[in-house]
């Protein structure tokens, strides 16, 4: 038998003992095992990084109310039940554009937010009036007028050097896909936070908050022009009005206020959680 053909013949005998044939008594008889693969898990979703802002702060002690009630201290003890109620869970992250009574920028606040990627901004705040009769919640969005100039500022080539949009960095760009991935992106945000700003109405609705008439409004506000990231201020109410600035300075309506809130969030995210009594 020549070596070449030996060898091919031990080989293949070789791979067959090895498959368990040709092997002696009952080790030739045992049925080959399957081999199971385990299911690979899936990882959990990411959780959502929310901004909060508490508006004013610092120097800046916001409006005042009829017994003396500070905006600037009202809306952060606010922004903390509902920082409190959105990590329950695991789903949020939270931060806050300000941690303590210092005052921030209203630009700043915004970079903040976009330095940290942020998946969504709230800006709370306690406004005051002329009528003191005026009271109840409402909630803002960017102006068309406002997104427009503030699509048409980010794309300017002068204010392109450290500009991001949907992660994509203005200043290697043209100056026609820079207008372009502005106006696409700042449209697309103001019409997500449109949708937030409904369903916070709906929620509050549900949850018996008093809410003004014509209660979703647009305005130029600087906190709202985040070009990536969907934004509503929500004025909790009055505290011009003496009914509401009592009920802000309630600590079981602030939480009441922060739950409304968290099923707001809940409910822009699809968790499709109902809000959780008081």
């Amino acid at each position: 038998m020549a070596a070449p053909y030996r060898r091919n013949v031990i080989a293949g005998l070789a791979g067959l003992t090895a498959f368990g044939l040709g092997m002696p008594g009952a080790w030739a008889n045992q049925p080959a095992k399957k081999s199971i693969a385990k299911p690979t898990p899936t990882p959990p979703p990411k959780p959502k990084l929310v901004f909060l802002d508490p508006g004013h702060g610092g120097r800046d002690p916001g409006a005042l109310g009829v017994r003396g009630t500070q905006e600037k201290v009202v809306v952060m003890a606010i922004a903390r039940e509902l920082q409190r109620e959105l990590l329950v869970g695991g789903r949020y992250r939270v931060l806050l554009t300000r941690a303590s009574d210092s005052f921030v920028a209203l630009r700043e606040r915004v970079a903040r937010a976009q330095a940290a990627k942020a998946d969504l901004f709230l800006s709370l705040h306690a406004d005051a009036h002329p009528d003191s009769d005026v009271r109840g919640a409402s909630v803002y969005t960017l102006s068309e007028d406002a997104s427009d100039r503030e699509a048409a500022a980010l794309a300017a080539r002068e204010n392109r050097a450290d500009a991001m949009v949907s992660g994509v960095r203005l200043a290697d760009q043209p100056d026609n896909v820079a207008r372009t991935l502005v106006a696409m992106s700042q449209r697309g945000t103001v019409n997500d936070s449109r949708r937030l700003a409904d369903t916070i109405v709906r929620t509050f609705a549900s949850s018996g908050v008093r809410l003004l008439p014509r209660t979703h409004r647009q305005a130029g506000f600087a906190v709202l022009t985040s070009p990536d990231i969907p934004a509503a201020l929500v004025e909790l109410g009055y505290l011009s009005n003496s009914q509401d600035e009592k009920l802000l300075t309630v600590r079981q309506h602030q939480i009441a206020l922060a739950r409304a809130l968290r099923a707001s969030v809940d409910a822009h995210f699809g968790a499709g959680i109902a809000t959780r009594k008081a």
